[in-house]
């Protein structure tokens, strides 16, 4: 239905050409619908879309629309009203060319981006459009544009043209998500029949006044991305080079820089030092940019390095972490002659509790555990670990064996203490664990093996002799 809707839109324009002294006022009305129905399409998917990010793309898509609109008004308003047939009013022009900036930022517009770094493209957005304006009329009037401006500004057109084509084309080819391979599949058509569609109109049919066949090209991008919007669905994902992808992702943030780039060039000879400002402005954005990314990066590396190092279910170290901090400290121990000590932990009967309570108050036990050994083993250099099911292990470095012994008796005492709420809501169940404490004066081997053997043999020690106690071993 969108594509008979088109077709028969353009047939009516077609149509209006014919009609005897009210061609040329029929054929800007059929002008500027174009882009308000094209706009009206990007609004409704923009809606639809609402809890995508691809809602601010297709905004974007909807206020160039409007902008081109505007200009077509003007252009209209010069000729028919005022009877300026050869006149081509700057205001027009501005919008015209004013029509790429929120183009150029749907396709600099990153994923999931947090609200200060679309302040700082929305800043770069529009300082590019102020030099947008500055260009326009550097060349042309509010009321007309005279010929020897009209080559600067259709190089403007050409290369803004040129530039959201190709961009909008490397996005599309480089888009995972198949929403936004949809926006940026509406674009790219948009963008590549445009930049035909005004090469031929500017520098082909640069004599021909509106009211004539060449008018029914002009519809046609704007249709095309009308019955493009509307069709609402995901387009399917293809196979990319990943690091192609990676790249044009990463590297979406520098098209307004680069946009900003190419106009203040534009601007060297009539505007120097606006067009320095510009250089510099674009280099502070991108840069600031650039600054903000690294931080978030390291902020995920940071976050990424503690999730390889904490176990996930309780908080504390994982068995990795564990491993490396032991080894660390045991060599530690070799190098300084201090004593280091490990306490082995095992949750009493845990098997059975979690035949009879079920597998989350299972879980509810071990968190309640992990977190009463967090708090009773308080020393900076002290860590307890997740060893593996229900069994845990600390680390104490750097404390005599009576400091250890307490340490252990501390943390059997405090996890007796536990009360956890049965699930039947009557009543509470309680937990006790078993300890083997090792405490090593003289490090022989050259890792601690020994000791987690010793450890281990402790821990297997206190079991057999009835639970909830602290048992001690040596290393043999």
């Amino acid at each position: 239905m969108a594509w008979l809707a088109a077709a028969l839109y353009m047939l009516a324009h077609a149509m209006a050409l014919w009609l005897p002294g009210h061609a040329t006022l029929a054929s800007f009305l059929f002008l500027i619908g174009a882009p308000v129905l094209a706009a009206a399409a990007c609004i409704r998917r923009m809606v639809r879309s609402w809890h995508s990010d691809v809602r601010i793309g297709w905004l974007a898509l909807a206020v160039g629309m409007l902008l081109w609109a505007g200009g077509m008004a003007l252009n209209m308003y010069q000729e028919v009203a005022l009877g300026h047939v050869d006149a081509i009013p700057g205001f027009a022009m501005l919008l015209y060319v004013l029509y790429g900036v929120p183009l150029t930022f749907a396709m600099a517009h990153p994923r999931h981006e947090r609200w200060y770094l679309i302040a700082i493209d929305g800043a770069l957005a529009l300082l590019l459009g102020y030099l947008f304006f500055v260009h326009t009329f550097s060349y042309a009037t509010p009321s007309d544009a005279p010929d020897p401006g009209v080559g600067s500004l259709r190089l403007m057109f050409d290369i803004e043209n040129i530039f959201i084509a190709v961009f909008a084309l490397l996005r599309y080819v480089t888009s995972e998500d198949g929403t936004r391979r949809g926006l940026f599949r509406a674009l790219t058509v948009f963008a590549w029949v445009y930049l035909v569609m005004a090469a031929y109109i500017n520098h082909v049919a640069t004599d021909t006044g509106y009211g004539a066949l060449p008018d029914l090209l002009i519809d046609l991008p704007f249709l095309l991305l009308a019955v493009l919007a509307f069709q609402h669905g995901e387009e399917p994902a293809r196979q990319t080079p990943r690091r192609l992808t990676l790249a044009v992702r990463a590297g979406a943030p520098l098209i307004l820089p680069a946009a900003l780039l190419v106009v203040s060039a534009l601007l060297v000879d009539p505007h120097p030092h606006l067009a320095a400002f510009g250089f510099i402005f674009a280099t502070l954005g991108a840069g600031l940019r650039g600054v903000v990314m690294q931080v978030r990066a390291m902020e995920g590396r940071d976050q990424l390095d503690r999730l390889a190092r904490v176990d996930a279910l309780t908080g504390v170290a994982n068995r990795r972490e564990f491993d490396q901090v032991l080894l660390a400290e045991w060599s530690r121990a070799r190098r300084s002659g201090q004593p280091l000590a490990l306490l082995m932990i095992d949750i009493d009967h845990f098997k059975q509790f979690n035949d009879r309570f079920g597998h989350p108050m299972g879980d509810a036990c071990l968190r309640a555990v992990a977190n009463t050994l967090n708090h009773c083993a308080t020393r900076g250099t002290d860590v307890v670990a997740r060893y593996g099911g229900e069994e845990f292990a600390v680390v104490v470095p750097a404390t005599p064996r009576a400091g250890v012994l307490a340490l252990a008796d501390t943390l059997r005492g405090a996890v007796e203490r536990i009360r956890l709420a049965s699930p039947d809501g009557v009543g509470q169940i309680g937990v006790t664990i078993s300890v083997g404490a090792v405490v090593v004066a003289t490090m022989e081997a050259a890792d601690p093996t020994p000791l987690l053997k010793a450890a281990d043999a402790a821990l297997y020690a206190a079991k057999h002799e009835g639970r909830n106690r602290v048992v001690e071993g040596q290393v043999p």
